[in-house]
């Protein structure tokens, strides 16, 4: 299981004939990769596929001011879905095969970019002392989706998230295998395509954002309640989720730097009472909002909060449990993809103390 987030790469390795586990929390691939870009010299070309933007887009921006950077199509798409608002940035966006044909070119230095870094993978799990093959991988990132023109992509996700939860309002409706990707979801669908260069017999892909969800419902805490809200803070993005009886009744996404503890409150409120709507929330300047049938925040049974930020909440006077599934918090995207994982192959109950 392989949670790429802005700030790490939580890495879960589970046998589930023994029993076992074994877990990593590594810098996340765009920082680390942002910092490889950062140290090339000269004039540079970037190959590889689309993967999370952020760092690695302001030093490609940066460079271009200084040096000629030429990038694959592909990977342009880090940077931004629209090629000429890249090539604004004076940075020169190449069709896949012409970027190939000039990695062997000494006048640039190279760099290959994508969510799955094989050789890390595989220092990684070697460091745990089991073997690099595995009958499934699944990995998970956000994905904003490539929407048509004049479609918010952030309307675009809502609406394919709400399309696919109103039929089947489990999260783990969420998850792909390698072939189901919807086409607009070209982030996953590049994450599927790095992910089957691993040494595994199938390959799955979820969003990170219902990953968490379904993760922190897994939490000690949340076990045998009827009725539960979870809350994920991760390091660029929250996302928010009532559950009555592991279906998603309500839910919201932000980005989380524009939170704060009092909003934070609110939002749990207004998402148990069914007071938010998804425009509402956009206006603010979040992702979004769901409300199929919310039961009140008065009827939760658990409040369960995960993820790298969730220091956000250590003053609540809300009735709120830290969750750490698998005495972890930073594994709760990871716990989300096996749990997922499990259902999709019927496998045996999994308790994630």
């Amino acid at each position: 299981m392989i949670d790429v987030g802005a700030g790490t790469l939580d890495v879960l390795y589970f046998d589930d004939t023994a029993g076992l586990h074994y877990k990593s929390v590594a810098r996340s691939p765009v920082l680390y990769l942002a910092e490889k870009a950062a140290r090339l010299r000269g004039d540079m070309l970037i190959t590889g596929k689309e993967m999370g933007g952020g760092p690695i887009t302001d030093i490609l921006k940066r460079k271009a001011r200084e040096v000629e950077v030429l990038m694959s199509a592909s990977s342009a798409r880090t940077l931004s879905h629209d090629p000429e608002k890249v090539r604004s940035w004076g940075i020169a966006v190449l069709d896949d095969e012409r970027a190939e044909a000039l990695k062997g070119d000494k006048r640039y230095s190279h760099l290959s970019i994508a969510d799955i870094e094989i050789d890390r993978l595989k220092k990684i799990v070697r460091g745990f002392g089991v073997p690099f093959a595995f009958d499934v991988v699944v990995a998970c990132a956000q994905d904003h989706g490539m929407p048509p023109a004049g479609v918010s992509h952030l309307d675009y996700r809502h609406n394919v998230f709400q399309a696919r939860l109103d039929s089947n309002p489990h999260p783990d409706s969420l998850m792909y295998g390698s072939d189901e990707v919807p086409a607009a979801f070209n982030r996953l669908r590049s994450l599927a395509e790095s992910a089957a260069n691993l040494p595994a017999k199938e390959v799955y892909v979820m969003d990170s954002g219902m990953a968490a969800v379904l993760g922190a419902s897994m939490d000690i805490q949340a076990l045998g309640k009827k009725r539960i809200l979870v809350l994920d803070v991760a390091t660029s993005h929250t996302v928010g989720a009532a559950l009555d009886e592991g279906e998603i009744v309500s839910m919201f996404e932000y980005h989380t730097r524009d939170l704060d503890l009092a909003r934070l409150e609110g939002l749990l409120r207004d998402m148990a009472n069914g007071s938010m709507d998804h425009e509402g929330i956009l206006k603010e300047g979040g992702h979004g909002a769901y409300v199929r049938k919310p039961f009140g925040f008065n009827e939760a049974e658990a409040v369960v909060v995960t993820g790298p930020k969730r220091r956000l909440l250590e003053t609540s006077r809300l009735p709120i449990s830290f969750g750490a599934p698998l005495g972890d918090n930073m594994m709760t995207g990871t716990v989300g993809l096996l749990e997922a994982v499990r259902r999709r192959k019927k496998l045996g109950a999994i308790t994630y103390i």
